[in-house]
């Protein structure tokens, strides 16, 4: 049964804000790991798969589309044990196992060196991307939420996404920063290699932050309640109630896939390949849009506080419905100054949802089977509307020849948001529910 908390002391305030900071920390540090491949997809075609290089480019996206396959059994496994066990331990485990993987594609040799194998090992170390994946999403929001203030849960779990968004500037700074310095030549050769091998010490501060921390109070009061769920999942899934949360869970974040893997990840391969930017500015456009959103999400969340997490929501699908040709047609125009203020603009407007729709999902489910529920319904949303959208976009665009084929993605899926927002009761400022 919910119940509302008296004001937190200091000691609790210092206690959210190191959860906040570990959930951010640790968020930087698994989408710098998972997005890096995406960033540099235009490099890893060219080291990894053989062909020319339309083919090699799409056997690439392939890979990246294998890895959010595997990511509701990743979802599955991590959410049961994370509704048996605790959010931190799990949360700990799974920092290293994609920190691993992506330093672990550092070091493959190519294909030049050893054949078929070099494409196959880098598709298996992309699976335990994506199984860590699974995981992480759920339990690093339900760890930052079960320690928020009811009234400032919006902004509290912004700094997730904030630290994802972040991640992959970084990324694409380093990437632009390698390419100015030794040249694309050089990248192609061997300088791809060192983004991903930042990953061996993010990942140990990471892995030191996330060890040093106490799981989250709501979990505590269930252990010793002796309150935990024998089988999450299978509560899950067998309870209409669930069963129409986690339905939900799949359509909110329609607009999540396309808004992060085609307006960010996709983006510097898009302006390169496509409209012939340099990868250099190809990268400096979406270090644009990726500063604009990192800077306005704490905003939006802030406001979802106040007003509501529905009218975020259906704001931002509604901007994204009405900015999204016009902006990729900045973006097409040729300049590398229309083409960021496109993509600030698209930023901006998903901003909405990007800074509210997690902890919307978080309040869906109770503690009790909260890492499960949440994990299954966002890895299913995310492998139908995210993984496969850099291959299929890549795909349709030398099928149809038709540039603006990712605008019609960003415009279908929010259409999709917005209406499922219609259906979302409002959860702002409501204690989490326990069971």
């Amino acid at each position: 049964m919910a119940t509302t908390t008296a004001a937190p002391s200091r000691v609790e305030q210092t206690t959210v804000r190191r959860a906040t900071a570990a959930g951010a920390i640790g968020s930087f540090v698994e989408w710098y790991d998972y997005g890096i491949y995406g960033l540099l997809a235009g490099s890893v075609s060219v080291v990894f798969f053989p062909g020319d290089a339309d083919s090699a480019l799409l056997l690439t996206y392939a890979g990246f589309a294998v890895s959010f396959a595997v990511r509701p059994f990743g979802a599955a496994i991590c959410g049961h044990w994370g509704d048996r066990m605790g959010r931190k331990r799990l949360l700990a485990v799974l920092i290293l196992l994609i920190s691993g993987a992506t330093a672990a594609i550092g070091v493959l040799p190519t294909y030049a060196a050893i054949g078929w194998a070099a494409p196959a090992l880098l598709i298996l170390l992309r699976v335990l991307q994506g199984f860590s994946a699974g995981g992480e999403v759920a339990g690093a929001m339900s760890f930052v939420a079960e320690h928020a203030e009811d009234k400032r849960r919006g902004y509290t779990t912004s700094w997730l996404p904030v630290g994802s968004f972040v991640a992959l500037l970084v990324g694409s700074l380093i990437s632009r920063l390698l390419i100015d310095t030794v040249g694309q030549d050089a990248m192609n050769s061997w300088a791809w290699r060192v983004p991903f091998l930042i990953a061996v010490p993010l990942g140990a501060v990471g892995f030191y932050i996330r060890a040093k921390l106490e799981d989250t109070p709501r979990f505590q009061a269930i252990i010793e309640s002796r309150n935990v769920a024998r089988n999450p999942l299978k509560e899950a899934l067998t309870s209409r109630e669930h069963l129409k949360a986690i339905g939900l869970a799949i359509a909110l974040p329609a607009l999540n896939g396309p808004g992060y893997y085609i307006v960010f990840v996709y983006m510097p391969t898009y302006l390169a390949r496509e409209l012939k930017f340099t990868p250099s500015n190809a990268l400096l456009v979406t270090a644009a849009g990726l500063l604009a959103i990192s800077v306005t999400i704490p905003l939006m969340a802030r406001l979802s506080d106040r007003f509501g997490r529905k009218p975020l929501l259906a704001g931002s699908s509604l901007a994204m419905t009405i900015l999204g040709y016009p902006c990729f047609q900045l973006i097409s125009h040729g300049s590398v100054a229309a083409a960021s203020l496109g993509a600030v603009l698209l930023a901006v407007a998903f901003a909405g949802h990007a800074g509210v729709i997690q902890v919307a999902l978080t309040e869906l489910f109770p503690t009790r089977v909260r890492y499960s529920a949440y994990s299954i319904g966002f890895s299913i949303t995310t492998a139908l509307f995210g993984g496969a959208a850099p291959l299929l976009m890549t795909y349709l665009i030398d099928r149809t020849g038709d540039t603006s084929v990712p605008s019609y993605a960003v415009v279908l899926t929010a259409l999709i948001t917005f209406v499922t927002t219609l259906a979302l009761k409002e959860t702002s400022g409501k204690p989490l529910r326990d069971s």
